[in-house]
């Protein structure tokens, strides 16, 4: 009864987002179950729109970032996506196959599988960063799963958001998948439909709210929500391996990346050194920025005006900025900003309070790698963590006595890109996974399944219960060893 109320004030709400549940779901439940050779096929079908408007789709994410480079987003989106969908594409067949488990002595003789059953329809939230990789990476285990699907692209990125709605309606029907565009209010709803799973990727703000309005329909959530995502440097890691793989993760989409390294912990002596490698580094990189089409731009006014403050925050708490601007450009007006150190750093500037979201980057100096280790476990649980040291050891001790989404040792980012590896968060920065078996086991109902056989061991426990069998059950399972 509670969950026909709900519908009701959806319907009332939002009936457009409402009527195309409706069609999904009635769609689904003529086609509850498709076949390997299906799903392969839409998945095929997939890969080749995305190569057919890559053009298409990176101008438009550029015209809504005011500059993004396309470089950076066919490597970092659409090589990534076309990677993760060949791989489910090899593993649907074994994914599918029911998996045999172990029939006890007290049922049996029987036979025990676990059946991988579509749940139904999926809800998917995007966010504006990374808005193909993080829309089509959940939507591929989706279809992967034998489910439909439905999309919300963030307001953010409305160019974007319609090319990749006409690319879509191309391939698949409204009823398989369907892309929702729109703010606010349209936000709010698609939130409060009755999914049978719903993935959002965004801030941990925003998912508690998103999470709130799922558990009135009992709807159950996968949250990627980032996390201010450590790098900590062993005293004997060599700098200039450091600053390569570093600055590829602070500058790649400006620092709008969720998993970006957010924040450094560097030991006391090598402050210069770093700085002075570092910025070489990048400006190596970009030498010039403003009107580089290799560096991309923050996403809107409010964006950057939220970093600004950051640092304005930081400055006035005593912390000095350190700017790397190679060719002395004015970025007033641009959109774009330069990549900025920041020394001094303590923990009540909002700088280490919030996700940074862009191209800066605090430094905590310390003397025993403990002390770094201490503060991150201190804190909330990041979506990443990053540790660089050549001595696996001390390595294996990191990654034991720490908890984050996930790790990658000497570099950044990368475990992300291993479609082999469940991806997703802990504690404040998610819950659930996809990408991986794992992926695929999320987006499904792991159904138990027990068949007896035509013989049956039932009366031998069945009352009155003063048998032999029951003495020998009592003997075997109920005595103390």
């Amino acid at each position: 009864m509670q969950h026909a109320n709900l519908h009701t004030e959806h319907a009332l709400r939002d009936p457009e987002l409402t009527a195309l549940l409706a069609r999904q779901r009635k769609a689904f439940r003529l086609q509850p179950k498709s076949d390997a050779k299906y799903r392969i096929a839409r998945l095929q079908a997939l890969e080749n729109a995305l190569l057919r408007h890559q053009d298409i789709l990176a101008k438009a994410i550029s015209d809504d970032f005011g500059h993004r480079s396309a470089d950076e987003f066919k490597l970092a989106e659409l090589l990534y996506t076309l990677q993760g969908i060949k791989y489910c594409i090899k593993h649907i067949p074994t994914w599918m196959k029911p998996e045999k488990r172990h029939v006890p002595m007290l049922q049996a003789p029987g036979k025990a599988h676990v059946h991988y059953q579509p749940l139904g329809v999926v809800g998917i939230v995007v966010p504006w960063n990374y808005p193909i990789y993080l829309s089509v990476g959940p939507l591929m285990y989706a279809i992967a799963a034998g489910n439909r699907a439905m999309i919300k692209m963030s307001s953010y990125t409305p160019r974007l958001a319609l090319a990749f709605k006409a690319m879509l309606a191309e391939v698949f029907f409204e009823d398989e998948v369907a892309v929702v565009t729109g703010q606010g209010a349209v936000s709010e709803a698609f939130s409060e439909l009755p999914f049978d799973l719903m993935i959002f990727t965004g801030s941990t703000r925003v998912g508690r709210t998103v999470m709130q309005a799922a558990s009135r329909n009992l709807t159950p959530v996968i949250l990627e929500l980032g996390g201010k995502s450590p790098v900590v440097v062993h005293p004997t890691f060599p700098l200039e391996h450091l600053v390569e793989r570093l600055a590829f993760g602070k500058c790649w989409n400006a620092g709008q990346t969720c998993i970006a390294p957010d924040h450094l912990y560097l030991s006391r002596g090598r402050l210069d050194e770093f700085v002075q490698r570092f910025s070489a580094q990048v400006a190596q990189m970009y030498p010039t920025m403003l009107n580089n089409a290799d560096y991309t731009a923050i996403i809107n006014p409010k964006q950057l005006a939220r970093i600004h403050g950051y640092l304005d925050d930081a400055v006035a708490k005593g912390a000095t900025l350190i700017e790397i601007n190679p060719a002395r450009e004015d970025f007033s007006g641009s959109g774009k900003m330069p990549v900025t150190l920041v020394t001094g750093v303590t923990a009540d500037m909002e700088i280490m309070q919030n996700e940074i979201f862009g191209p800066v980057l605090p430094i905590i100096e310390f003397a025993q790698v403990e002390e770094a280790l201490t503060q991150i476990n201190d804190g909330e649980r990041p979506l990443a963590l990053y540790y660089l040291d050549y001595d696996m050891t001390r390595a294996q001790h990191v990654i034991d006595t720490t908890h984050s989404g996930g790790v990658t040792v000497n570099d950044v980012m990368q475990h992300a890109g291993v479609d082999d590896l469940p991806f997703g968060g802990v504690g404040h920065s998610g819950m659930g996974r996809y990408h991986g078996r794992e992926g695929f086991i999320s987006l499904s109902n792991s159904k138990s399944v027990l068949v007896k056989s035509r013989l049956s061991g039932l009366k031998f426990i069945l009352p009155p219960f003063n048998k032999k069998s029951h003495e020998l059950i009592k003997k075997h399972f109920l005595s103390a060893k």
